[in-house]
């Protein structure tokens, strides 16, 4: 399989995940504890790769699994970098408002291309730098509003507090992505023992956050396990395949692509999301839509193509350079 349909594949399904959220809500509220869905979907992508493991294991030779516990140890973290992530979110909405905290969201764009160097060692190139902050200029544009709209003078209103958080929530969710294909690359165990390993963690963690929400609300609807399954429709089983789904293909990115590729899958789906709109929710278009697009996929054709490509150099050489070489070598040969 290669890494670019799992990443086209990707951003098809991230970009249906806001639109099946919007589908799923009942006069615009949700019938149904929208904290359960990402424990459905944890305990989804636990169960799937069980499976792919059990079959795996019933093949020769049997798939390599590490189970010394100074390994296993290690695949909690990133389920804690992505607790505190998600508690920096609601401390940032309280600063800032949704647009300004959606562009700041852009800088996960960057602030991965800097920790994809530091910690994993990967050098880019000048080129596929300027790509990587043309792709977060690209998607800044496209949220940008206009400004004859209200929210236009709030971008840069905000306390400095919430442009502090916001850099804070890019720097971890490129964290927790990092750290997450340093673990899928740490050693060569079978994909899905790994998700194994990550996918429990995560189911323990959300379960903690529904038993924390039943204490906090004094269990006034009952416990969680009683209701999970309260209001939930087609479409929320929907949005809940979905959401386990992309994890999957993201952990398979991990293993066999890294995080840009990730990062490109996640914005271009965030650009398809917004042209969907526009016949599904009668969204209006936008110049900034328009530009950040062709800014993006700029973007994405420099980030990828070969150098041959991007250089518009002559393939022949001309005769008065071929003496000039002939030349060279002649006096290379006597010396």
């Amino acid at each position: 399989m290669q890494w670019y349909f799992v990443a086209s594949l990707l951003t098809v399904l991230t970009s249906s995940q806001g639109i099946l959220t919007t589908l799923s809500q009942s006069n615009g509220e949700y019938k149904y504890d929208y904290a359960t869905v990402p424990f459905l979907a944890e305990v989804f992508k636990l169960a799937v790769s069980s499976l792919l493991l059990w079959r795996e294991c019933k093949k020769s030779p049997l798939p390599k699994m590490t189970t010394e516990w100074k390994t296993v140890s290690l695949f909690p973290i990133p389920s804690v970098i992505y607790l505190i992530h998600n508690n920096v979110q609601f401390a940032t909405l309280t600063y800032v408002d949704t647009s300004t905290y959606q562009i700041m969201g852009n800088l996960k764009i960057v602030t991965t291309g800097i920790l994809f160097r530091l910690f994993l060692g990967r050098r880019l190139s000048n080129l596929q730098w300027m790509a990587i902050v043309l792709l977060a200029v690209g998607t800044t544009t496209s949220q940008v509003r206009g400004c004859g709209e209200a929210s236009c003078d709030s971008l840069f209103s905000a306390p400095i507090q919430g442009y502090m958080l916001g850099v804070l929530s890019a720097c971890l969710s490129a964290l927790a992505g990092i750290y997450t294909e340093f673990l899928m690359k740490k050693n060569n165990d079978s994909l899905y023992w790994q998700n194994i390993q990550l996918y429990t963690f995560g189911t323990l963690f959300n379960m903690a956050r529904l038993l924390a929400d039943d204490f906090r609300g004094g269990f006034e609807n009952g416990p969680w396990w009683q209701r999970i399954f309260n209001g939930y429709t087609i479409t929320t089983w929907m949005v809940v395949l979905n959401l386990g789904s992309t994890g999957l293909l993201v952990s398979w990115l991990m293993k066999h692509a890294d995080n840009i590729v990730k990062v490109y899958s996640t914005s271009m789906a965030m650009l398809l999301t917004m042209i969907l709109s526009l016949f599904l929710f009668n969204f209006k278009p936008t110049l900034q839509l328009f530009l950040g697009i062709i800014i993006c996929m700029m973007s994405l054709h420099m980030y990828f193509a070969p150098p041959n490509m991007l250089l518009d150099m002559p393939l022949t050489v001309k005769p008065d350079e071929e003496k000039l070489i002939e030349v060279s070598v002649d006096r290379r040969t006597l010396s």
